[in-house]
């Protein structure tokens, strides 16, 4: 491979145009002292593009993972041999464990995986490569060989996690080692070729002051939903793909008290939550030859044995919504879920059609009086046209009437303009004062009551 390299090594010294060579420093200089543009990350992605391409060149996609790391020692030890590469000593000795990583695993992904403003990367074809960047999707300039190339990749994914995929096997579902979550199809379901798609999760999560200074809600909000946590009360978070439910999710946790024992049950355990006494329960699909798996609903009634204070589900979305409601039911409050729905009344309908896959024969009306009876405060979540996700309304159930459940908003939002992209709009209480309030001052608990006073909120 060194013989292979030297010739375009030894160009790119003689290139006055080269990156390197426009930037030569002591290879020990700091990294404040490179140029302007020029840090860690960009010479580990140009370096990572060139790796690729002479591995490509070589046909070793489909080699063992010690042949292509023995190939990008040598890449690495011979470009810090003849190239005078701005990096410090640390950098030098990280640049080759972290190259072999990152070959090894998302391919020419590796610096948007990088990237930490990225929240979303699609591959749909070996040029249409997309990410989104605060809310916005953008096609990018990366690219691969060919569908053999996204194949070879998402195989090398597969096989790390110990899943695999072929045409017997189309469809996959996955979490890498940082937590991002992964989902890949290959033909025949996708007719174009292999697909993948990587939702990405910050190494840190954003607290309820980050996400209020980001616009998702105002502090009246906050104080009512840290009351509701505290007291108990049951919450649903419901919103559409993308909304921030598992960001409101962490959010509302965080006013879990320390005390407390917490389950969390999850199809792909993303939750991130600062309280020490967590049992984290994940799903598990069925296994090569069908068997092994464990559903969301298992977890459910296995969680109930574990002597929790608080279960929180990642997500509803089957029968496990039937042993959440009897758990809410029956002495376990304080839950919290999300569910993917278009508004509040349409969570209801969902949950109410989630427990008919439990394959019990129930009425319609049970199951309602069932739901009425376990939830007290939905919380709708949307991603507006601007990227900001918002908390659009906070809703409490207060009953049933003619076979229907009601609601009253007690926090909505409400745009009132644009200024260019951006939506110009206010959180406003309603001036109702939930039945939450009185409980608890008949407890001894102080609500204010300036934060249900109906008034003109600032624009957000």
């Amino acid at each position: 491979m060194a013989t292979d390299v030297n010739a375009r090594l030894r160009q790119e010294d003689r290139d006055p145009n080269h990156d390197y060579a426009r930037n030569r420093e002591t290879p020990g200089a700091p990294v404040g002292a490179r140029g302007p543009g020029v840090d860690y990350l960009s010479i580990k992605a140009r370096l990572h593009a060139r790796l690729l391409d002479e591995i490509g060149e070589r046909s070793m996609y489909g080699s063992g993972e010690d042949a292509i790391a023995r190939a990008v020692t040598e890449f690495v030890s011979h470009v810090l041999q003849t190239e005078n590469i701005p990096l410090n000593t640390e950098e030098r000795e990280r640049l080759a464990e972290e190259l072999t990583q990152e070959t090894l695993g998302v391919g020419p992904l590796a610096p948007l995986m990088a990237d930490p403003a990225v929240t979303d990367i699609l591959v749909n074809a070996p040029d249409r490569i997309y990410v989104e960047r605060f809310g916005r999707l953008t096609l990018t300039d990366v690219r691969f060989r060919d569908h053999e190339h996204i194949l070879r990749v998402i195989e090398r994914i597969a096989a790390r996690v110990g899943r695999r995929i072929d045409s017997g096997a189309p469809m996959v579902d996955m979490r890498l080692p940082d937590g991002s979550r992964v989902n890949a199809t290959v033909p025949p379901v996708s007719i174009d070729g292999p697909t993948l798609s990587i939702r990405r999760f910050g190494r840190q999560r954003l607290k309820r002051e980050d996400l209020m200074r980001l616009g998702m809600f105002n502090k009246e909000m906050m104080i009512f939903l840290e009351h509701a946590v505290r007291a108990r009360r049951n919450v649903l978070i419901s919103g559409g793909t993308g909304a921030g439910k598992s960001t409101a999710l962490g959010a509302l946790a965080e006013s879990i008290p320390d005390s407390e024992r917490i389950v969390t049950i999850e199809d792909t355990a993303e939750l991130m939550l600062d309280q020490d006494h967590i049992v984290r329960l994940e799903t598990r699909p069925p296994n090569i030859e069908g068997r092994g798996v464990v559903t969301a609903r298992d977890l459910v009634i296995n969680a109930l044995r574990m002597r929790p204070d608080r279960i929180i589900v990642g997500e509803c979305r089957g029968a496990e919504a039937l042993d959440m409601l009897q758990s809410m039911n029956t002495g376990h409050d304080g839950g919290m879920t999300t569910v993917h729905a278009n508004s509040p009344r349409d969570a209801l309908n969902r949950l109410e059609t989630m427990v008919l896959m439990a394959g019990l024969e129930l009425p319609s009306r049970a199951i309602r009086e069932q739901i009425v009876s376990a939830l007290h405060f939905i919380v709708h979540v949307r991603r507006c046209d601007d990227g900001v996700r918002r908390i659009e309304s906070i809703a409490e159930i207060t009953g049933m009437e003619n076979g229907t459940p009601l609601l009253q908003d007690v926090f909505k939002y409400q745009q009132t303009g644009r200024q260019g992209r951006k939506q110009i709009g206010d959180f406003s209480a309603t001036g109702i004062v939930p039945k939450l309030v009185h409980d608890l001052r008949d407890r001894g608990v102080e609500v204010p009551l300036n934060i249900f006073q109906k008034h003109d909120g600032a624009d957000v």
